[in-house]
């Protein structure tokens, strides 16, 4: 009776065991966030709605081709960070540019080409895109300028989408002195682990 007591415990223990912690770079949705319905239009004029996201897991950041710093230095971190976590997930990922002003889709398929040919590099007119953005726990503001000649403030973080379509996590960049804000690789390909093996 008290063997079958005890294992009735170890197993109660065992089932209640908390989850593994991410990194202090990730903030981790203990109850995932469904996204609203949203249409967005890709590097080959294709309309891109949630459907995009399902089946898969999704790494999303925003940038624009005209950026100087983060977004070429985040881009090619998640062409790294993709290689490695595309070997035990499906995975995606998505270029969002802030900037449908200057970024038509020939120009975002050129600068996406420097990458990664198979990432998503989507946009859509401001009223589109606004809440879409705001929905994935991200932010972006254009700033005054000539027609032409403007730069973009937006979040230098990734959101991750699971294969539901639902916000699971935001990994944030490290703030270095007297460097540009990026996210830190191996953070997220370990955090990236610990998340997917939760579904």
């Amino acid at each position: 009776m008290r063997l079958i007591l005890l294992l009735l415990i170890s197993t109660l223990l065992l089932s209640c065991k908390q989850p593994e912690n991410v990194s202090e770079f990730t903030v981790r949705y203990p109850v995932p966030k469904q996204l609203k319905p949203f249409e967005l239009v890709d590097q080959n004029n294709n309309i891109v709605t949630n459907e995009a996201l399902l089946g898969k897991w999704n790494l999303l950041f925003l940038g624009y081709t005209s950026c100087p710093d983060v977004c070429p230095m985040t881009l090619a971190k998640l062409t790294q960070i993709n290689s490695k976590i595309s070997t035990v997930q499906q995975t995606q990922i998505w270029f969002v540019s802030v900037d449908p002003q200057r970024d038509s889709p020939q120009k975002r398929k050129d600068y996406i080409g420097y990458f990664d040919e198979q990432f998503l590099a989507v946009t859509n007119k401001h009223k589109q895109l606004f809440p879409f953005v705001r929905d994935i726990g991200l932010i972006y503001a254009i700033n005054d300028g000539t027609d032409e000649d403007y730069y973009v403030d937006h979040s230098a973080s990734i959101a991750l989408i699971n294969p539901l379509g639902e916000l699971s996590a935001i990994f944030k960049p490290e703030f270095l002195k007297g460097q540009v804000p990026t996210v830190n690789t191996q953070h997220i390909v370990e955090d990236f682990k610990i998340i997917s093996q939760s579904y």
